[in-house]
């Protein structure tokens, strides 16, 4: 597979921090790629070197391809009308509107609303709506679906989805596990300005085991055990409660998620 953007030994500094620290990654077209990271990792960093928001400390940036940012917040003027918005920035790109793509992220129901009156939803699907004007080849997505609802959200999936369908390439900034695992082909965890684990979300439970929560609900309450042998530890978890003659009213079991992979290799809070 060919690569749209490639990340070599990137380097950015704050002062006498270190927020990244020679990061090299690629971003093979068609694909989603996931960005994550804990709060000070460095992912908001990267994505602003990526998107030429940010100058470079040291490295190399190469992206071959029309790009389009969805950030996570726009100086939009207050006053300006949702319609308005779209139609100053498709001036701007010399750039058509593409009425379909307005309808798919619901834009005709806010076109005549001032932007200081969008909900935080109704912005981001309004930011992402002007990311897609010129049809671009790349796009950034920072947060995308932070504000939505569940309609909302998936109306928004379905239309990422559709947007690789036509070969574009996706760099996902999320802090949702749940969207990340449903949509990235691969991701990549930053910690403390390095990169901690690239590649599948396959390959990152193969890495960190099958990881099984326990959760028994008996006389002594719920209790909850983790295990990587679901095999070997759940028949001796059954016959110590056996052997301490505690009957078991309820037992889940569970395997790991990408929320817990992502808090084992990067810790910390999501960003």
């Amino acid at each position: 597979m060919s690569a749209v953007i490639e990340v070599n030994g990137l380097q950015k500094r704050y002062g006498s921090r270190a927020a990244l620290q020679g990061i090299s990654f690629c971003v093979h077209k068609g694909e989603i790629f996931g960005l994550l990271g804990a709060n000070g990792a460095g992912k908001t960093t990267a994505l602003a070197c990526m998107e030429g928001l940010l100058a470079r400390d040291g490295g190399s940036i190469a992206v071959r391809g029309r790009m389009g940012v969805q950030l996570q917040s726009a100086a939009l003027p207050e006053h300006i009308r949702a319609m308005e918005a779209v139609r100053l920035f498709a001036g701007w790109k010399r750039a058509a509107v593409d009425g379909a793509t307005l309808e798919a992220l619901g834009i005709h129901e806010i076109a005549r609303k001032q932007y200081r009156t969008l909900s935080t939803g109704q912005k981001r699907r309004l930011h992402l709506a002007i990311a897609l004007l010129g049809d671009p080849e790349i796009l950034f997505l920072d947060e995308p679906a932070a504000g939505l609802d569940v309609e909302g959200r998936s109306a928004l999936h379905a239309l990422i989805r559709a947007l690789r369908q036509q070969g574009k390439t996706i760099i996902l900034a999320s802090h949702d596990m749940a969207e990340v695992e449903e949509l990235c082909d691969r991701i990549a965890i930053l910690r403390a300005g390095r990169i901690a684990f690239l590649g599948t979300v396959r390959e990152l439970t193969a890495k960190l085991g099958k990881h099984y929560n326990i959760v028994v609900q008996s006389a002594r309450g719920s209790e909850r055990f983790e295990t990587d042998d679901i095999e070997t530890a759940l028949p001796k978890l059954l016959a110590r409660y056996r052997e301490a003659g505690v009957p078991i009213a309820d037992l889940q079991v569970n395997r790991g998620t990408l929320e817990q992979h992502f808090l084992q290799i990067a810790g910390g809070d999501f960003a």
